[in-house]
């Protein structure tokens, strides 16, 4: 069985009241949309009862006693190690907020379709209608024993941090926020690429992250691991630093591991001199203080759909310039992530994603662009084919080599 990327809407051109004409008859987003976007299609035929007899009663029951003896078995005979479930409360999709679970679900099938197309996954939508972390754990508990791996999806912070940790902790299967790791992934695959185009190492530049949320933390975290030279990250009261009260228990611990430079202060002040701004946060940037960044600097605008330094002005000062938006060149999208990662995972039976899987992909992300780099050509588009494949070759080999694959 697998999710099939069809849309089996209707072409009915009146509403379900027989009132006035829906919104799909002049609005080909909703148009698209009308009756989902996807649907489960078989992958053995069930033609007459012989076929019937197999895949269902009476033949089935030999599977499942097989199964029930040595449950390893499930991974072969199910569609258990192919399959991710992608989980939301609805509490942070896209730029919306808190819009609710079934309001998330257009979200969710568009998240579930870009697995299957970019990473050969099937992926199940889950929009759940609770918020409390305990409760969101022990329903994604119960249901892990259809999936082989649990994306986690638009849940807001800093409650998604202590979801997905836990969740790690319980189960022997992927859990993956993409929010926080997928934007990470392509953010140092692009960062590494801007940093060889300018002839630096890593270690040599200077960061400065706007937003110290879900994306902000998980990219700080990657570009620690990664050999950053220095990482200050900005939340709306300024840098996250050591001598601030203010401080939840996510951000105390991201003052402990970032801004070796004790920056304290506003953003604008953080990024005088910095050589890479990240934007993670939406707002606006002074043109003043991008400006007063050092020279040859990157800028890293990534708020949809308004970036925080907009690219005509970011290209007066930046060397090199990214933006979450696909009609400006050099696109932060986690779609270049997280369907490779997920199937490197998979392939392998992997019981986690590791950090070194995580700078894996990103590795593996940047050398796609190989001799052609250029200032806007520092990463891929999602759709170069080469892109899945090499993330997920990467995965595999990183789980191998960690010790955390089963296969």
């Amino acid at each position: 069985m697998a999710a099939e990327i069809v849309n089996p809407r209707s072409d009915s051109s009146t509403d379900q009241d027989g009132g006035a004409e829906p919104l799909d008859s002049f609005d080909p987003v909703f148009a698209l949309h009308r009756g989902g976007k996807m649907a489960v299609q078989a992958t053995v035929p069930v033609r007459d009862k012989d076929d019937l007899s197999l895949a269902y009663t009476p033949g089935v029951a030999r599977v499942c006693t097989a199964i029930a003896e040595q449950p390893e078995l499930v991974n072969d005979y199910t569609w258990k190690s192919s399959v991710v479930a992608v989980v939301t409360d609805g509490t942070a999709v896209l730029g919306l907020g808190d819009i609710g679970p079934q309001a998330s679900l257009p979200v969710m099938e568009g998240k579930a379709i870009l697995f299957k197309q970019f990473g050969g996954v099937d992926a199940v939508p889950i929009a759940l209608d609770c918020t409390d972390v305990d409760d969101i754990v022990e329903t994604v508990v119960r249901l892990a024993p259809s999936f082989g791996g649990v994306n986690l999806e638009d849940i807001s912070a800093p409650r998604c941090f202590e979801i997905e940790r836990r969740l790690q902790e319980r189960l022997d299967i992927p859990v993956f926020h993409d929010d926080q790791h997928g934007t990470a992934v392509v953010t140092l695959a692009a960062l590494r690429n801007a940093a060889r185009l300018s002839r630096r190492e890593i270690g040599q530049l200077r960061a400065v992250i706007s937003g110290a949320g879900a994306a902000g933390v998980a990219i700080a975290k990657m570009l620690v691991e990664a050999g950053i030279g220095d990482v200050a990250v900005a939340d709306r009261k300024g840098v996250v630093s050591a001598d601030r009260e203010d401080l939840t228990p996510v951000k105390r611990e991201l003052a402990g591991f970032t801004n070796k430079a004790g920056i304290t202060g506003s953003l604008e002040k953080a990024l005088a001199g910095a050589d890479v701004f990240i934007g993670v946060s939406g707002g606006t940037v002074p043109e003043e203080a991008v400006a007063s960044m050092a020279e040859g600097a990157f800028v890293f605008a990534m708020a949809n759909p308004n970036p925080e330094v907009h690219p005509d002005v970011a290209h007066k000062y930046a060397a090199v310039v990214a933006t979450g938006r696909s009609d400006f060149p050099n696109q932060i999208n986690n779609v270049l992530a997280f369907p490779g990662i997920f199937a490197g995972a998979l392939q392998v039976r992997a019981t986690r994603i590791t950090e070194g899987m995580k700078i894996a992909a990103a590795e593996a992300l940047a050398a796609v662009v190989g001799d052609d780099l250029a200032a806007d050509y520092v990463i891929p588009s999602p759709f170069d084919e080469r892109v899945a494949p090499a993330v997920t070759a990467a995965v595999a080999a990183a789980a191998r080599a960690e010790g955390v694959a089963r296969r």
